[in-house]
């Protein structure tokens, strides 16, 4: 079994193409990162594209933001854990991850889209103190509504110093 001790985060290349895809359609049945997206992905100079592994080199997970130049607002575009490793704290990891990264970029704002049905990807986003700020209709295809949430980092810096 995997654990967070052995877990390696590092950025992503084009020698995890085939895993990701695998791990994207074990993953999602709706709205999936296909290989030539995620190829232009990991070559953006815009996007954050890291992957998580295991001691033996499987992909775990991975996540991926988006942010434009001279832009305070980053987005979470997509994060994903391998279902047979849900539970270990990896999407917690990662999420923790992501918005180090956007600190570090000078992020004022964080946000992401999500699902309305997966309970367990808004539960992790709520206990990180972001909040729904929208409703997206048929965001994720005719009936599957979607949540834009987002998170202020300098609210977030002044819960995490209490």
């Amino acid at each position: 079994m995997t654990s967070p001790s052995n877990w390696q985060i590092r950025t992503a290349t084009r020698t995890d193409l085939s895993a990701l895809v695998a791990l994207e359609q074990k993953c999602f049945d709706y709205s999936q990162i296909g290989r030539r997206s995620f190829r232009y992905l990991i070559d953006s100079p815009t996007a954050h594209f890291v992957v998580c592994l295991s001691a033996t080199q499987e992909l775990l997970g991975y996540y991926i933001l988006l942010t434009r130049k001279n832009s305070m607002k980053w987005r979470l575009y997509s994060i994903a854990t391998a279902p047979e490793h849900r539970g270990l704290g990896l999407g917690k990891t990662l999420l923790r991850h992501a918005l180090s990264k956007a600190r570090q970029g000078g992020a004022e704002q964080f946000t992401l889209e999500v699902k309305v049905d997966n309970t367990a990807a808004i539960e992790l986003y709520r206990r990180h103190h972001f909040e729904v700020v929208d409703l997206l209709p048929d965001y994720y295809g005719r009936g599957a509504d979607g949540y834009r949430m987002a998170l202020t980092l300098a609210v977030l810096d002044n819960l995490e110093n209490r």
